[in-house]
């Protein structure tokens, strides 16, 4: 291991990795950052209704709706380190110390797989109800409540990581252009794994909308069948479309390294009454 410079200042790693420091304001940095806080404030606004509207209603207090609030807890995160981000940032960056710096990157790495993770927990308690034709699923609530706690443990670790380990102040030939004090194997990691957990995430919806739409073609000439069986199918659709949104904005997010801000899974109950009747019943 080389010589480490915990005692450098950001100016120093930016001019290491190559990437330009701005050093006073310009224009366009004034309109990112007015516009970056207009939108967290809204975000944080609308997580926090949605977070309100899930424990005041007992009709939402269901495996699915905790895990959307969980949902929604992730994106009130990502509000957050974007607020954070939005008053570190341009010229500010270079006064910033190496564990300020380390913070700013850890909020957004941690809130970014927070709704990753999250939706996957999704995706898998949807496949869950539909295979066992529920509208809910009947999870115990001390299982959805570890599941809920078993994200915010891995996302919080992955935020601290790179300021405890995995970090390039000691190998300056490792830092990364993109984010200067981080290591592009750390990076490469992160980038693979959220693409993983997205690939997993469109397998299980596509599973489920072929397995739905195998299941209504079997019954759509059977006269208890429900009339709306077609609205069904394309909502499945729609449903796998929006599941493809947040990891076009993770791409971007990753490419750039701008926290583009987790996309929200606003959706009703993809199955809110069921396909079809059984025979000889109401």
């Amino acid at each position: 291991m080389g010589q480490c410079h915990h005692n450098e200042t950001i100016v120093f790693f930016y001019n290491n990795s190559g990437k330009e420091l701005a050093t006073h304001w310009r224009p366009k940095d004034a309109v990112v950052v007015a516009l970056g806080l207009t939108v967290s404030l809204l975000v944080l606004l609308t997580n926090l209704l949605v977070i309100a509207a899930i424990a005041c209603n007992r009709r939402f207090h269901q495996p699915i709706y905790y895990l959307l609030g969980n949902l929604a807890a992730a994106d009130l995160f990502a509000g957050v380190a974007y607020l954070f981000l939005m008053f570190h940032t341009g010229p500010r960056t270079a006064r910033l110390s190496l564990d300020g710096w380390f913070l700013r990157q850890g909020l957004l790495d941690a809130s970014l797989t927070a709704s990753v993770a999250t939706l996957l927990a999704i995706a898998v308690e949807r496949h869950r109800s539909v295979m066992a034709v529920q509208l809910h699923s009947q999870l115990p609530r001390g299982r959805v409540a570890l599941l809920i706690a078993s994200v915010w443990a891995a996302a919080l670790g992955l935020g601290l990581l790179p300021a405890r380990l995995w970090h390039c102040l000691c190998a300056l030939d490792r830092c990364s252009r993109m984010a200067p004090l981080l290591s592009r194997a750390y990076l490469a990691a992160w980038a693979l794994s959220s693409l993983l957990v997205f690939l997993l995430m469109v397998a299980v919806y596509t599973r489920i909308f072929l397995y739905v739409r195998r299941r209504v073609q079997r019954m759509s000439e059977h006269v208890s069948c429900h009339p709306r069986y077609r609205e069904t199918t394309l909502s499945l659709v729609k449903t796998v479309v929006i599941i493809l949104e947040p990891g076009l904005a993770l791409a971007a997010w990753w490419r750039w390294g701008v926290n583009l801000g987790p996309q929200r899974l606003r959706q009703k109950s993809l199955f809110a009454e069921p396909l079809c009747y059984p025979p000889h019943s109401k």
